[in-house]
């Protein structure tokens, strides 16, 4: 509110009306990239501040900031998620990347992962406290379990899979972003383009296009909802290569009358 009133400093706040605080907005956008959140956290600072501060008729504020963006995730294809194994040495580092694309599992929910959690008898995950503070089951890559034996031989992990430099304490967010975002660089990806994430969106992609249906998969996710699943369909891949454009069909359709 401080910005605003600063913006407008020749108005009293009594004077600031809703065509100024969507002026504002537009300010703020042009001048700044502000995206939808901002947006959304100015227009809630407006409306609390007008109904309760200032007790004056105020407009909703859903009515005047922007639609959030809709935007596809990226994702790997099958051949980078292989070539960006190959190109990590550092075994430590190759079994992360793996256990994201291999289970789907979230950043937090990685850091936080117990060798106890990892049932390899019958390829499953236990995830504890996930998002929404939720437990759930995912699958386990089997042909990941002779990399991960020897990367404990290598480490000596006491409780958590993957653990920083503080024995038995699980690896800090921050240092696992760092080691994926190397990995992606190494593997000559434009720096930026993919993170731990993406892993995560690829396993979904991927699960897709092998023929898993979307209620498996947004089990396997941890997603509340399965419209948030329902994105990676804008995603598949085999379905979009079986599909033909209508212009190829007419100008087929064209060439075999014209013979």
């Amino acid at each position: 509110m401080r910005y605003i009133f600063a913006f407008y400093n020749d108005k009293p706040p009594v004077q600031i009306h809703q065509d100024d605080i969507i002026r504002y907005l537009n300010f703020i956008k042009r001048q700044f990239g502000s995206g939808y959140d901002k947006c959304r956290m100015v227009a809630q600072a407006c409306s609390f501040f007008y109904k309760n501060i200032l007790q004056v008729p105020y407009v909703v504020p859903s009515a005047f900031y922007p639609r959030k963006e809709f935007k596809l995730p990226n994702i790997l294809s099958e051949e980078e998620v292989r070539h960006l194994l190959e190109c990590t040495t550092n075994l430590k580092h190759q079994c992360m990347l793996s256990m994201f694309y291999g289970t789907g599992m979230r950043l937090d929910e990685m850091c936080n992962l117990k060798m106890s959690c990892i049932d390899s008898a019958n390829a499953q995950v236990k995830i504890e406290k996930g998002k929404g503070n939720k437990d759930r089951i995912t699958i386990f890559p089997k042909k990941l379990l002779k990399d991960l034996r020897c990367y404990y031989k290598q480490e000596r992990p006491e409780v958590y899979l993957f653990e920083g430099r503080t024995p038995g304490r699980g690896i800090s967010n921050g240092a696992m972003q760092v080691a994926v975002r190397n990995a992606m660089v190494t593997a000559g990806f434009p720096k930026g383009k993919f993170s731990a994430h993406s892993l995560r969106h690829s396993f979904a992609t991927h699960l897709l296009d092998a023929g898993v249906d979307l209620h498996t998969i947004k089990e396997l996710l941890g997603h509340s909802k399965i419209e948030t699943t329902m994105i990676y369909l804008h995603l598949q891949k085999c379905k979009r290569a079986k599909s033909t454009s209508p212009f190829d069909r007419i100008i087929e359709e064209n060439g075999e009358k014209k013979h």
